[in-house]
């Protein structure tokens, strides 16, 4: 499906309510499939936490998780520890191109049954569930942090638990300490020192108890920059968020400061307002390391705006879905914009020039699809393959229509 948006004036005031974090989600699935006493509410309805349910409960020799990518990290890690269990784990053709071998070689160094059964390094793989006894490893700290919470998730369920050493700058802290504070809601105990994480084995009975999911805050970043992108004094109110979040993405509301967004928390929701209050500078100084998804929307606002934007720490982008640098540098070119990228950062010069109906590819990457919707405000755009957005975000477009957009 291909969408035509076209919109000349966000509707204001309006409200949505936004599904459940999919980091979230799945971190809980898979603890929830592990201590079976845990319910979960507010459930992310995305494709990749559908997957992840789907495959935990499967009894099947075969787990498909299509693009899953958070999918095949945490699965791979729990179907290492189901005892005398053989699985083959594979995935889509994009799936197969993005590396694993970090995480399955740490596994192995525990004393799990991996081998690859096509490219060395790459899904898919066999696995052979067994009691895992040792428990220590050591990763380079600079890998995606998914590789270090499926390691985590798994610990309390060892043996002897696990002491996971993290080589050099650590990468995407915020979601470690999720995956780490997910842990002791549930009555785990853990320690993060220095570069040191340590998970205690699960000694005592987990108690029956429900944990509710926090809405998404990358399916938030859309529409920080939709008011971002209109007229000063527009609002809208999104659902369901909390000031003190377990998310990484949540520095959406400090840094859309500097595109003029001003975020105001009230019970459950936050309201955003565009004032006219921009900060060229700060958007000239971003570090997104511990949130590298909410690059693709920040570079679509400050592109819409005409601001020049320079971001660091994306080396992690390289390895999604797409390489989302070389997607981002493609595909606001081909908006009249001019980005200079690196293997880790991007570097969008300031332009006035905003091109129409040019045809957006997504690259199968729900984020690309999303990130550039929000440009209907500033030039009728085209999005290639839109129900990408089911990745993350089912509901997105309709949500879209609901504040004003006309899509065909």
């Amino acid at each position: 499906m291909d969408i035509s948006i076209q919109l000349s004036k966000l509707e204001n005031h309006k409200s949505v309510q936004i599904t459940g974090s999919k980091s979230e989600s799945n971190r809980l699935l898979l603890l929830q499939a592990l201590y079976p006493q845990i319910e979960i509410k507010n459930v992310s309805n995305s494709d990749d936490s559908v997957l992840m349910q789907k495959a935990l409960g499967s009894k099947e020799s075969l787990i498909d998780i299509h693009h899953a990518g958070t999918a095949m990290r945490f699965l791979t890690a729990y179907f290492s520890i189901q005892n005398d269990r053989e699985v083959t784990i594979t995935g889509s053709k994009r799936m197969k191109e993005r590396p694993i071998g970090i995480l399955v070689d740490a596994l192995k160094t525990l004393g799990a049954d991996i081998s690859y059964l096509e490219n060395d390094g790459y899904p898919p793989l066999k696995i052979t569930g067994k009691k895992l006894t040792v428990n220590k490893v050591t990763l380079e700290a600079n890998v995606s942090s998914q590789y270090i919470s499926a390691l985590l998730l798994i610990a309390s369920k060892l043996d002897n638990g696990l002491e996971l050493t993290l080589k050099g700058e650590i990468t995407s802290v915020p979601y470690i300490k999720m995956t780490l504070a997910l842990l002791a809601s549930i009555g785990i105990d853990t320690t993060f020192n220095g570069n040191v994480i340590t998970v205690k084995t699960a000694t005592q009975k987990i108690e029956k108890q429900t944990l509710v999911v926090e809405s998404d805050w990358s399916s938030a970043s859309y529409f920080y920059s939709l008011i971002a992108l209109s007229d000063v004094g527009t609002e809208i109110s999104i659902a369901s968020y909390k000031k003190e979040s377990l998310q990484g993405d949540s520095v959406l509301a400090s840094i859309y400061k500097s595109f003029g967004v001003v975020t105001t928390y009230k019970e459950h929701k936050i309201t955003l307002e565009k004032t006219d209050v921009i900060d060229q500078k700060a958007l000239t100084e971003l570090d997104l390391r511990n949130a590298p998804d909410i690059a693709q929307t920040i570079a679509a606002t400050a592109f819409g705006l005409g601001l020049e934007c320079y971001m660091v720490g994306l080396h992690t982008l390289k390895i999604k879905e797409t390489d989302r640098l070389v997607a981002l540098k493609t595909e606001i070119e081909k908006l009249g914009g001019e980005v200079i990228i690196t293997d880790a950062s991007l570097h969008l010069k300031p332009s006035n020039t905003i091109l129409s109906n040019i045809i957006i590819s997504t690259y199968n990457d729900h984020r690309m699809a999303m990130a550039f919707a929000p440009l209907g405000l500033k030039t009728d755009i085209n999005i290639e393959n839109a129900d990408v957005v089911s990745k993350s975000y089912p509901q997105f477009w309709e949500d879209f229509k609901a504040i004003g957009f006309q899509l065909k």
